[in-house]
């Protein structure tokens, strides 16, 4: 596996130690980012949660910035990678697609750890705003694309009325967002909800003003 700590290849670390495990610096990151800030973390804490030296952390990453675009790079760009395959090799209606791909970005990131991200990245992105744009490049996007797509392929085998995709894609995705932010921000305070039930009454709204009538 190989950690670049720069955009450019050439910088691309290709060091491995027996005694790290780079998953579980992953891991630990994402844990002190979602408890801290990812401000307040320091490599130090990192290495600690992880179990090893800091010496040893820095084997693979220059910084906290090269961290998280390792974060993304091997925490979500999988599960874009994955919703891309579903879109080209799927032969259902496009409703039914709509509804796997909104359910797989569900169940892969806003049941997980990863549903944090979103909300870290708004809470930093005035302080660090190549880290904001990282995110949005390589994440928001390449999401809005892909949802873009399934759409676009309902309307244009008839089954979706016609509106501007991205238009619908950024409708589709908005409250998703929204949701797993207030899960790591207001929760605690606000009124209890079954966010499953809310997810699923959105994906039935969608769906609903998306699919022809009869």
């Amino acid at each position: 596996m190989v950690f670049c700590s720069h955009k450019s290849a050439t910088a691309c670390r290709w060091k491995r130690r027996k005694e790290a495990r780079p998953e579980e610096i992953l891991d630990a990151a994402l844990a002190l980012f979602t408890e801290k800030g990812f401000s307040a973390t320091r490599m130090v804490d990192v290495a600690k949660k992880a179990g090893i030296s800091k010496g040893t952390l820095y084997l693979y990453f220059d910084n906290k910035e090269a961290i998280f675009r390792s974060v993304i790079q091997e925490k979500i760009t999988p599960q874009l990678s994955r919703v891309e395959d579903l879109i080209e090799h799927f032969e259902g209606s496009s409703a039914e697609l709509l509804q796997q791909i909104i359910q797989h970005w569900w169940n892969s990131i806003g049941q997980t750890e990863l549903s944090a991200i979103p909300k870290l990245v708004v809470s930093e992105a005035g302080n660090f705003p190549e880290f904001a744009e990282f995110f949005v490049n390589n994440v928001v996007k390449r999401a809005r694309k892909l949802m873009a797509s399934a759409i676009s392929r309902g309307m244009a085998s008839g089954e979706f009325n016609v509106y501007e995709p991205e238009t619908v894609a950024r409708l589709v995705i908005s409250p998703l967002v929204q949701m797993v932010i207030w899960m790591h921000s207001l929760q605690p305070y606000d009124d209890a909800m079954n966010v499953d039930d809310v997810v699923n009454l959105h994906v039935e709204f969608i769906i609903n003003g998306l699919v022809k009538k009869q």
